[in-house]
C-alpha cells in the first residue's frame, strides 16, 4: 500500500480546479505603500534619526528586568518565531492540504515564501550588518556595518510569513479573515517578545512586520511559476512511471531456446529457436524429398533432394525402413557394454 503523497493524488484523473489569488488593484496598491514604509525605516535608521533614539531608550529600559515572571513562557514562545520549527509545522499542514485537493500547490507556494524569506531578508542583514542590543558599543549609535545580522529581525519576518501563508492558502473568505487574524497576533507577539529578550531593536521588528507582509502581498507574482514547477513534477513522474514500467527481456545466452509464440508451427518454432530459415522447395519436387539438417554447433541447414523415382520403382518414402535409427557397426568382440562387467584377465606371473 502506497503511503506518499501521490498515491491519493492517483485517484482522480484531474486534480480540482482551486482559485489563486491575484495581484488586484488593491494587492498592488497595499504593496506599494509597504513597500514604502520598509525603504523609510530603512533611511531612518541610516540618518540615525529620532527612531534609533526610541531603539536606546527601549533597550535601556531592559523589559526583560521589568516583568520577569513572563521570562520562561516567552522563551518558549519566541519558537513560533524560528523557522525550523515553524516550517515543519506548516508543512505538515500544507502536506495534508495536498493529499486532501490532489495539488501540489500549497507546498510548492510555502517553498517558495520561504525562498524568497531568504533571499530578501538575508541580503539587507548582511549588507546593512547591525549589531544587536546585546553587543552594542556606543550609546545613540544606530550600529550598522560593524558585522551584525539582526536588521531585520529575521524571527519576525519568518513569523508573519509562516503563519501569513496559512491564510493566503485558505479556501474560504471566512477562514482566510480568521487566519489573517490569527497570523497577524502570532507575529506581533513574537517580534514584540525578541525586543522583551533585548535580542533585537524595536526597528528590526519593525522592519521585520514589512518585509514578511511583502513577501505575502507579492507572492501571486510567483503563482506562474509555481503552477509551471507543478506541472513539470507531475510530467517528470509520469515519466519515470512509465520507464519503470518498461522492464527489459533478460538476455538469451547462447544455445539457450527462445520462448515460442502460441500458435507457431513446430518446424517455424525451430527455425525460429536456431535463427534460421528454411529455403524453399523447388517446384516439383516430393514433399518428402526435403529434410533439413541442423548441426549441433548451430550450422545453417542443408536442403537435399532426391531425384524423381523412376517408374516402376517406390519412392524412398514408401519403403520399409531395413535399419533402425541408431549406429551400424557391429559391437566389437573385445568391448564391454555399458552397465556389464569386464570379463576376468588371467594374471601374469600368478
Amino acid at each position: 500500500m502506497r503511503t506518499d503523497i501521490f498515491a491519493r493524488l492517483d485517484r482522480e484523473p484531474e486534480p480540482p480546479k482551486i482559485e489563486t489569488p491575484r495581484m488586484s488593484r488593491h494587492r498592488i496598491a497595499l504593496f506599494g505603500g509597504t513597500l514604502a514604509f520598509y525603504l523609510a525605516i530603512v533611511i531612518a535608521v541610516l540618518m540615525s534619526s529620532w527612531l534609533v533614539t526610541l531603539d536606546w531608550k527601549v533597550m535601556l529600559f531592559r523589559p526583560y528586568q521589568q516583568w520577569p515572571q513572563i521570562h520562561a513562557f516567552l522563551d518558549y514562545y519566541v519558537v513560533l518565531g524560528q523557522r525550523g520549527p515553524t516550517a515543519v509545522m506548516v508543512a505538515c499542514w500544507l502536506g495534508w492540504r495536498s493529499w486532501r485537493q490532489h495539488t501540489l500547490r500549497p507546498l510548492l507556494t510555502l517553498g517558495a515564501s520561504l525562498l524568497l524569506l531568504n533571499v530578501t531578508v538575508g541580503a539587507v542583514k548582511y549588507g546593512l550588518g547591525r549589531l544587536g542590543p546585546h553587543y552594542a558599543t556606543q550609546i545613540g549609535s544606530a550600529e550598522l556595518f560593524a558585522g551584525g545580522d539582526i536588521f531585520p529581525s529575521g524571527h519576525t519576518a519568518n513569523a508573519v510569513v509562516t503563519w501569513g501563508i496559512l491564510a493566503y492558502l485558505a479556501a474560504t473568505p471566512r477562514a482566510r479573515r480568521y487566519l489573517s487574524a490569527m497570523s497577524a497576533v502570532v507575529s506581533l507577539g513574537v517580534g514584540l517578545t525578541t525586543v522583551y529578550l533585548g535580542t533585537h531593536w524595536l526597528s528590526d521588528v519593525v522592519l521585520g512586520w514589512a518585509a514578511g507582509l511583502l513577501i505575502l502581498l507579492g507572492l501571486p507574482w510567483c503563482e506562474p511559476m509555481i503552477t509551471r514547477a507543478e506541472d513539470w513534477i507531475f510530467a517528470a513522474r509520469e515519466r519515470l512511471s512509465a520507464r519503470s514500467r518498461l522492464v527489459p527481456a533478460p538476455p538469451v545466452a547462447a544455445g539457450d531456446r527462445q520462448p515460442i509464440p502460441a500458435g507457431q508451427p513446430a518446424a517455424a518454432a525451430v527455425e525460429a529457436t536456431q535463427g534460421q530459415v528454411r529455403p524453399p522447395v523447388a517446384t516439383g519436387s516430393h514433399p518428402a524429398a526435403v529434410a533439413v539438417v541442423t548441426t549441433a554447433t548451430g550450422s545453417r541447414p542443408r536442403a537435399h533432394t532426391t531425384p524423381p523415382a523412376h517408374q516402376g520403382h517406390p519412392a524412398r518414402s514408401e519403403r520399409t525402413p531395413v535399419t533402425p535409427a541408431g549406429s551400424r557397426r557391429p559391437p566389437h568382440a573385445d568391448r564391454t557394454p555399458r552397465g556389464g562387467t569386464a570379463p576376468a584377465r588371467p594374471v601374469a606371473g600368478g
